[in-house]
């Protein structure tokens, strides 16, 4: 068994590092950008930069023309995208927690796969659905799970057991060695150090971005009261559309400059935000905080600015996104599963009240047979997440909660 440390409600604070002046010249660009600051910028940059190029990347397709290259409008209502969990599955599903929790010897979250957690019948139709996330339009919503039934261990057994089907190696997701994070507003911890944690653990909304993993999944524990939508855009669309009208963009996109700030004492690094995949065609891994800055987290001065070019293309992307986007409004027992080389997805802010309180858990996951072959730009972060380094060897799996780090003015960057 692999080693497996199980954690509830320990929180580790970092040492306070004081703050330098940023007085580095920037472009006006902010964490969720602004259409007229956007416009201006491209109307500005066409007498600035009239000799750009007007051709593609070598190598790069004119056009993505496959099932990911979707538009939000296409689907007609959700029964395009959600998969009905029958009677007969959810029976088969506490029939394999049932079968887990009774084999010998002290199991836990490392141990659960499709062996130790056996779907005879509903198994083959999850295979269809990683079929769907790995090689067609990216994205499926999983419903008619009960987890008020469950304990939040058992909850967490049940979701990676059934996820094992859709892709079944978890990455981690951040230094600590944490395989799961709990995705919740963490308010009381506001009120007490007066300090905001990182996104996963507040009511912001956020803006269009990828994680660091292969396949992103959420399983929605609770809802908000209000607020809390998903948004998924394809990256192929977004793709297709710059191509045929601002191909010089691509090329921004896909050259290896872009700085990311590691907010730890200046640190950062530089990679594209845009990759020709091999065998899938192009798709983007990005977050904007790290190329952007934000009111919470201000970028460093010994961290280099991006520039107007850059900026004008970085907000191309997202206009796309939030242009062509697909609302999910997740359900509770809703598992979300996607592609996250394929799209780009946001949130709303949400607010909770009373029972009704935003709680999902985030898996990292792949699928070794069908994922999509990792660039050499990328194959570090690919190696931090799914590789046997330092930071996995005691893996933490935290049940109720997962501990929110501080949010302090430069910090060691995490996968998280």
């Amino acid at each position: 068994m692999a080693a497996c440390t199980i954690r509830s409600n320990t929180i580790h604070a970092m040492p306070e590092i004081p703050e330098a002046e940023d007085k580095v010249v920037r472009p006006e660009i902010g964490w969720f950008p602004s259409y007229k600051v956007y416009k201006d910028r491209v109307e500005r940059l066409k007498f600035l930069e009239p000799n750009r190029p007007t051709t593609l990347p070598a190598g790069w397709p004119l056009q993505v023309d496959s099932e990911r290259a979707w538009s939000g409008s296409d689907f007609k209502s959700e029964d395009d995208y959600v998969f009905h969990f029958t009677t007969e599955d959810l029976r088969e599903i506490d029939a394999a927690l049932d079968h887990f929790k009774a084999l010998p010897g002290n199991l836990g979250p490392d141990d659960v796969n499709q062996t130790t957690f056996p779907l005879p019948s509903l198994g083959g139709r999850l295979v269809e659905v990683s079929e769907t996330v790995h090689d067609g339009r990216g994205f499926v919503v999983l419903r008619g799970l009960q987890p008020d039934k469950y304990s939040n261990h058992d909850n967490i057994l049940l979701y990676l057991g059934v996820t094992s089907y859709i892709a079944e190696t978890r990455g981690m997701q951040d230094y600590d060695g944490r395989m799961l994070l709990h995705i919740q507003a963490v308010v009381e911890d506001i009120k007490k150090n007066g300090s905001m944690p990182n996104s996963p653990y507040v009511a912001r909304a956020q803006p269009f971005h990828t994680d660091l993993c292969d396949v992103l999944s959420l399983y929605a524990l609770n809802v908000a009261a209000y607020g809390g939508e998903c948004f998924l855009a394809s990256s192929a669309k977004i793709y297709n559309e710059i191509a045929k009208t601002r191909p010089d963009i691509i090329h921004v996109l896909a050259k290896d400059d872009w700085i990311f700030d590691e907010f730890w004492n200046g640190q950062h690094h530089t990679r594209p935000l845009l990759y020709n995949f091999d065998g899938q065609g192009p798709g983007f891994q990005f977050s904007r905080r790290p190329l952007t800055g934000a009111h919470f987290s201000p970028h460093h001065p010994d961290v280099p600015a991006m520039t107007e070019i850059q900026a004008e293309a970085l907000d191309t992307v997202y206009f796309l996104a939030k242009e062509h986007a697909v609302e999910l409004t997740l359900k509770k027992g809703d598992i979300e599963i996607f592609n996250n080389f394929a799209m780009l997805h946001a949130r709303s802010g949400f607010s909770d009240e009373g029972s009704k309180r935003r709680h999902m858990l985030r898996l990292w996951l792949r699928n070794q047979e069908r994922m999509w072959k990792v660039p050499p730009a990328l194959e570090q972060v690919s190696w931090e997440c799914y590789g046997d380094n330092e930071y996995r060897k005691n893996a933490i799996w935290d049940i109720e909660r997962s501990p929110p780090e501080l949010r302090i003015k430069h910090r060691r960057a995490s996968c998280a």
